[in-house]
């Protein structure tokens, strides 16, 4: 008994482990693993619909741009969760997930679901769904030793990840058998079930009363001001508003279309594309869940930011599906193993009471998604599929690159902050 107890406690010191002796955390993971299958599961079954609906690859990439439209105010989320409490805005925001969801399957069932209200619907959950992450990172933040909180970073991140390769595979098997209300109905019952973990999430704190509007501005302010002072937070920020608008397109939004268009697969088909990528970010997580404090956190964000847009160059050559997933599996990896080290680098560094509004402000970065979805959109039509991708990747490699040459003294040096152990 005594040498199964050692073991045990063994195995929870590891580092892909010891997160789970903190309480808070043993909530937090499955209601965020929760919360984010029902996001891949509502973007592969809407992304078919509205394709299947009205035929415009326009149109598709619109919609996925209009559910980020909450990213503009993602900094203020950020102050909310840094005065009200992270927890508070994280169950406010997933019980909004719950009643949308509820919404179109009951729209489904009366028959009076149209694209028009998944668009306007999409509007309402996109107002504050981009936050998610930032609250995330944000309660891990406030609730994690610091000598597990690399650790913690990457077992968090494996919660999106994961739910990337289960989501679209059971959303698009559901919608396939049984249509887009019951697999609807489902998706409701997985954010209710996430409300309801993320109630067990978080430490006591005080509440700061909500400031008054010129007190507010001026703490969004000081958020800004403090990002705009650390040269490594900076660099990071707008190294995720570029992936965002040249690489995230791709894996993002513009899945259907390769599935039906270049493909010619069905439903089940656009579910492993997905899963593929999916599955290489969440083997990029269990590197850094293991690594722990051995990386080098602003190097890999921009080697890894590199290789990404590299193995996108690759995918759009592909000529089948089965070696495209080979691609975007590369690619998802890269894409983990360059996004993960940026969360570390952005809370790791902010004091305390900035790291809301920080992943505010990282949120914010989401909002280069959007433009990119819609530019992406807008070259297929004009000059193709392989064209508009590859000059989308080439411009991210050529600012990655910028961006890496303007502030290498804060993001190389073996000994800059941002890189500590």
């Amino acid at each position: 008994m005594s040498f199964g107890r050692s073991v045990a406690q063994a195995a929870l010191r590891s580092p892909p482990l010891s997160p789970f002796q903190i309480r808070s955390f043993r909530f937090q993971f499955p209601a965020d693993l929760l919360t984010s299958w029902g996001f891949e599961m509502e973007n592969v079954i809407l992304g078919w619909y509205i394709l299947s609906a009205t035929g415009s690859v326009l149109l598709l990439t619109t919609f996925a741009s209009m559910q980020y439209f909450g990213t503009l105010l993602a900094p203020m989320v950020g102050l909310g969760g840094d005065r009200l409490g992270h927890r508070t805005m994280l169950c406010a925001m997933r019980g909004v997930y719950a009643v949308v969801a509820a919404t179109i399957a009951t729209l489904s069932f009366c028959g009076w679901l149209t694209p028009l209200a998944v668009f306007v619907l999409a509007v309402v959950a996109g107002l504050v769904r981009p936050s998610d992450l930032a609250m995330r990172g944000a309660l891990v933040a406030e609730t994690m030793p610091i000598d597990r909180f690399v650790g913690a970073m990457g077992a968090s991140r494996i919660t999106s990840d994961g739910a990337r390769i289960a989501g679209p595979l059971t959303g698009s098997a559901l919608f396939a058998a049984f249509g887009i209300g019951p697999a609807y109905l489902a998706i409701a019952t997985v954010y209710v079930s996430g409300f309801l973990l993320t109630l067990g999430t978080g430490t006591p704190r005080h509440l700061v009363a909500p400031p008054p509007a010129l007190a507010f501005w001026r703490d969004l302010r000081a958020g800004v001001a403090y990002v705009w002072a650390k040269p490594a937070s900076l660099a990071a920020l707008l190294l995720a508003f570029m992936v965002n608008f040249t690489a995230y397109p791709l894996s993002t939004g513009l899945l259907p279309f390769v599935a039906q268009n270049i493909y010619h697969v069905d439903q089940t088909g656009l579910g492993y594309l997905v899963a593929s990528f999916a599955t290489g970010s969440l083997l990029g997580s269990f590197i850094v869940s293991m690594a722990g404090r051995v990386i080098r956190p602003a190097r890999m964000m921009l080697g890894f930011a590199l290789s990404w847009y590299a193995m996108l160059l690759v995918f759009v050559h592909m000529p089948d599906a089965m070696h495209g997933r080979v691609a975007l599996l590369l690619a998802g990896l890269s894409q983990s193993l360059s996004l993960v080290p940026m969360s570390v680098l952005l809370l790791y560094g902010a004091d305390e009471q900035f790291r809301g509004r920080v992943m505010g402000l990282r949120m914010m970065a989401i909002y280069g998604l959007p433009l990119g979805l819609v530019l992406a959109g807008t070259l297929i039509d004009h000059v193709g599929f392989v064209t508009a991708i590859s000059l989308q990747a080439t411009v991210g490699v050529a600012f990655t690159l910028a961006i890496g040459l303007r502030w290498r003294s804060a993001l190389w040096p073996r000994e800059a902050p941002a890189n500590a152990r």
